[in-house]
C-alpha cells in the first residue's frame, strides 16, 4: 500500500526533487497535499500532475487565482491554517519550506504523530524546546533530509547508543574555501551562489558559502541525536562524497558515502525504514577517487563559530541566530550589504540577545521578531556606511 505524502515547499529545489523521487516509485508514494509560498503557476502545474486532494498557498491573496488553475475536487487553503491541515493529511510530511516559516508544519506534523521528513532546519533550531516536547509526547518521529543528518541517521542504525563517541559533520567548504580574508572582502553574489558540488536554493547556498549552514547543522545534530556539543565535530571535505560520520568508542568510524544527490536522502526519509530500489548517488568504484579532509577556519568563516556559540548558550539564542541570519542573507541577496557583512549582522544581533526562554510558540515568534529588528538595524547601518 502506498504511503500518503504531503510536500510543503513543493516548488523549491527540495520539493521538485521529492516529486522526482515520487515519480520514480509510484507504487510506494501517493502525494495527497502540496504547499508553496507564492508560486501559483508552478504549484498549479504540480497539482495537475499529482492530483492531490489539498493544495496550500502561503500568500492568502493568491488563493483565488490558484483555485482557478487546480483540478476539480482539489481543495485550496492558505496561510498557517492550510499548512497545519497539510501536516495532518498524510503519513509522511516533507517540510522543505525555507526558513522560520516552516515552523507550523514541523509542530503540526509531530503533534499529529506523523513522520516528519525534515528539510527545514530553522524550525527545529528556533523552536527546539517546543519541537522536543511534542516529538516526545505525541508519537511523531523526525527523519532528517539534510544530507549530513541523514548520513548520521543511517550510520546510527549500525550501532548502539552507548557505542557512539562523537558525530563528525562534513562540510564542502563552499565556493570560498581557499580564499584569504582580504579576498573574501571582495566576493559578490554570483560568486556566493556558485556552489562547487550542490545545486540548492539561494538562501541555503549563501549559508554554505559562509559556513552558517554547517553551524546550523551542528545545532540541529545536537537536537536530533541528543549528543553534547563537545561530541559534535565539523570537518571540511571538498568532494562532498562522505556526507557525515559516526565515531565509535573503540576508535572505529562508520561513514555514509554517495555522490551529491539530494534525491537519496529525500527518498530515504520518505521511505524509511525501508530503502527505495531507485539508485541515487551511487559511486563508480571502477574509477579513481580521492577523499580529502581539513579543519574549518572559524576566523575566516565566523558564522560557524557564532552558530556554535549560540547553540551552547541555548534558550532563545539559536532562534536569534537563525532569524538574524535570514535577515542578513536577504540583505546580501538584494545587494544591500556585502558578503563579508553577513557575519557582522549576526554577531551584532547576538550581542543584543535578551536571554529570554522559549516555552510557547509566542515566545519563538517574539524572539524571531526581536532578532530580525536588531539585524535590520545593523544591516541598514552597514548599507548606509558603504
Amino acid at each position: 500500500m502506498a504511503s500518503k505524502v504531503a510536500l510543503a515547499g513543493s516548488t523549491g529545489s527540495i520539493g521538485n526533487q521529492a516529486i522526482d523521487v515520487v515519480h520514480g516509485a509510484p507504487d510506494r508514494f501517493e502525494v495527497v497535499a502540496l504547499a508553496a509560498g507564492s508560486d501559483v503557476s508552478r504549484l498549479a502545474a504540480q497539482a495537475r500532475d499529482l492530483r492531490p486532494s489539498l493544495v496550500v498557498i502561503g500568500d492568502a491573496s493568491l488563493a483565488g487565482e490558484l483555485a482557478e488553475q487546480v483540478p476539480r475536487g482539489t481543495e485550496v487553503m492558505s496561510g498557517t491554517e492550510g499548512l497545519e491541515a497539510l501536516a495532518r493529511s498524510a503519513d509522511v510530511v516533507l517540510n522543505a519550506i525555507v526558513g522560520f516559516a516552516g515552523l507550523p508544519v514541523t509542530l503540526a506534523a509531530l503533534v499529529a504523530g506523523r513522520r516528519l521528513a525534515l528539510a527545514n532546519k530553522e524550525s527545529l533550531i528556533a523552536a527546539a524546546p517546543l519541537v522536543s516536547s511534542v516529538r516526545n509526547a505525541a508519537g511523531g518521529e523526525i527523519v532528517p533530509v539534510d544530507s549530513e543528518h541523514c548520513a548520521i541517521h543511517q550510520c546510527l542504525r549500525a550501532c548502539r547508543e552507548s557505542e557512539v563517541a562523537r558525530l563528525v559533520i562534513t562540510a564542502s567548504g563552499g565556493p570560498f574555501r581557499e580564499l584569504s580574508q582580504d579576498e573574501l572582502a571582495h566576493v559578490g553574489l554570483g560568486d556566493a551562489l556558485a556552489h562547487p558540488t550542490w545545486d540548492m536554493g539561494p538562501k541555503i547556498t549563501v549559508d554554505s558559502s559562509t559556513l552558517m549552514n554547517k553551524g546550523l547543522e551542528v545545532i540541529e545534530a545536537h537536537e536530533l541525536f541528543g549528543l553534547p556539543y563537545d561530541r559534535i565535530e565539523v570537518v571540511v571535505h571538498p568532494q562532498s562524497i562522505v556526507h557525515s560520520m559516526v565515531e565509535m568508542t573503540d576508535g572505529s568510524t562508520i561513514a555514509q558515502l554517495s555522490r551529491p544527490d539530494m534525491r537519496l536522502p529525500i527518498g530515504y526519509a520518505l521511505g524509511y525504514p525501508e530503502r527505495l530500489c531507485s539508485s541515487y548517488g551511487a559511486l563508480d568504484w571502477s574509477t579513481a577517487l580521492s577523499l580529502d579532509f581539513e579543519p574549518p577556519d572559524r576566523e575566516r568563516f565566523a558564522c560557524l563559530r557564532l552558530a556554535e556559540e549560540a547553540g551552547r548558550a541555548g534558550g532563545s539564542a539559536p532562534a536569534w541566530l537563525s532569524a538574524a541570519n535570514e535577515e542578513a542573507v536577504a540583505a546580501f541577496l538584494s545587494a544591500r550589504i556585502p558578503w563579508s557583512a553577513i557575519s557582522q549582522v549576526v554577531a551584532a544581533a547576538l550581542e543584543d540577545w535578551d536571554q529570554a526562554v522559549i516555552s510557547s510558540v509566542g515566545d519563538v515568534v517574539e524572539a524571531d521578531r526581536r532578532a530580525r529588528e536588531s539585524a535590520r538595524r545593523t544591516a541598514m547601518r552597514l548599507e548606509h556606511a558603504a
